[in-house]
């Protein structure tokens, strides 16, 4: 990592800034990525629940799931690392949570992480006995309203440390070991994982749950259809065949012994190279049939211009000669990868269904158009997206807020724009461990090409 300025982080430690590598010839690379986050930790949540011991294979090593593995032995299971086929770390085994007898307190340091956050507290219900959630400063910014007035319907006590009704972190779950569960309405709007956090533990409560949605539309449908993949993998019987409700019948969840695909969100970044470099990128093992929101990057990026090939498992993108702008809605946690190809793109492009970013690591859209303009785009906020329209880039400091997706979508822009600095590229950790070694050894893969056109340094000439 080149250091070339230092800021300081809100308790006044020293973040160094990432020369962000500027790409003088097109890339031509085979990338592989670590385990989905995604899958990786709610396959943890059910391995803590199953009915004997469990297997991931080829997991995510990360600080998310590194939090979940600890919260998860917090309240009491055992998770240990053996010997596995995977490159990028160790396979997880994992006993359940013992049967419920009377537990001390415990706390669980949510970081950053929605998935703890929002998935643990439901299994913390579970358990017989105190737990107090919190997590880093931005966590307690983050919407928790859900979750917490969901478990309160559920007669589950929530309360903050004070002793008043909590909104967000931090507060503590006063489990009783046993859930009636049954018919749960919620406003799920803000995030999916409302959804998934009570889905995932529904089949442990004795009624079962039958969970309605009422309100706006829930973003990211697709996680939440992962969750009832996951869960169907499992033994569990769930009936989503009424929009807006979910079903979950009680019973066991199965031990399993699961294959952990690789993060296809993950891995946008890597293929968008392609596209800003005009080279040409390949992602071996990429599945066939996935649930994975980053399964849309085929589209997406043919919209944009690539070529873009799956063969005998591996997906193949070569950049054309431009990047196309365009409409694009409902990206989800795509949406700030999209966005730095969009502020390289040759016309305008509109990001819609998205107002739900404001909630995530950080305020999303608010950061993209602050770092979009800072290196000289044109991009602005609307209701449910952005807007960005052409405009010549030059260097400076691309601000992560502590946000793993807003540090790669930096990433991109340098590949395009010299001069490009990536501000506490570290927190990349949160999801892609060593993203800035796989980044230079993607771009270190061809050394001998010739150098590739002019004019990358602007968004306008693209």
């Amino acid at each position: 990592m080149t250091a070339a300025a230092a800021t300081r982080d809100g308790s006044g430690t020293p973040v160094q800034h990432w020369a962000a590598p500027f790409a003088s010839r097109p890339v031509d690379a085979t990338v592989t990525v670590p385990g989905s986050k995604s899958l990786t930790n709610r396959y943890l949540v059910l391995a803590a629940l199953a009915d004997g011991p469990s297997r991931l294979r080829a997991p995510l090593h990360s600080r998310d799931s590194a939090l979940m593995i600890d919260a998860l032995r917090q309240l009491g299971a055992a998770i240990t690392e053996v010997a596995g086929d995977g490159a990028f770390g160790p396979d997880l085994e994992v006993v359940p949570l013992p049967a419920a007898a009377a537990e001390p307190l415990t706390r669980i340091d949510c970081g950053l992480a929605g998935t703890v956050m929002r998935f643990v507290p439901p299994l913390a219900a579970l358990r017989n006995g105190a737990s107090v959630f919190d997590g880093d400063p931005h966590a307690r910014n983050r919407p928790m309203g859900t979750i917490i007035e969901a478990l309160k319907a559920l007669g589950v006590a929530v309360s903050a440390e004070d002793g008043t009704a909590p909104s967000s972190l931090p507060f503590t779950v006063e489990g009783t070991g046993t859930v009636r569960g049954g018919h749960l309405v919620i406003d799920g709007s803000a995030s999916s994982q409302f959804v998934s956090a009570l889905l995932l533990v529904g089949a442990r409560f004795d009624e079962g749950l039958h969970l309605e949605h009422v309100g706006k539309p829930v973003p990211s449908l697709d996680h939440i259809n992962m969750t009832v993949a996951v869960l169907r993998g499992a033994g569990v019987s769930v009936d989503d065949s009424v929009p807006n409700h979910w079903v979950v019948a009680p019973g066991p969840i199965h031990a399993f012994d699961q294959q952990i695909e690789q993060d296809l969100s993950n891995a946008g970044p890597f293929l968008a190279a392609a596209l800003a470099t005009r080279g040409m990128v390949r992602i071996p093992n990429w599945p066939a049939e996935t649930q994975q929101v980053g399964d849309l990057w085929r589209g997406i990026l043919a919209r944009m211009g690539a070529s873009v090939t799956l063969a005998d498992g591996v997906l193949t993108v070569s950049g054309g000669p431009e990047i196309k702008g365009g409409d694009f809605a409902d990206t989800s946690e795509l949406a700030p990868t999209v966005a730095a190809l969009c502020a390289l793109a040759t016309g305008p492009s509109r990001l819609s269904g998205i107002a739900h970013l404001r909630g995530h690591e950080t305020d999303r859209l608010a950061a993209l158009v602050a770092e979009i303009n800072r290196l000289g785009g044109d991009a602005e906020e609307t209701s449910d997206g952005l807007v960005i329209r052409p405009a010549p880039l030059h260097g400076g400091v691309v601000h992560s807020y502590a946000d793993h997706r807003m540090a790669t979508a930096g990433a991109i822009l340098g590949l395009a724009v010299d001069g490009v600095q990536v501000e506490d590229i570290a927190t990349t950790a949160k999801t892609m461990p060593d993203f800035p070694q796989l980044w230079a050894g993607m771009l270190a893969q061809d050394a001998a090409m010739a150098p590739g056109p002019e004019g990358r340094g602007s968004g306008a000439e693209h």
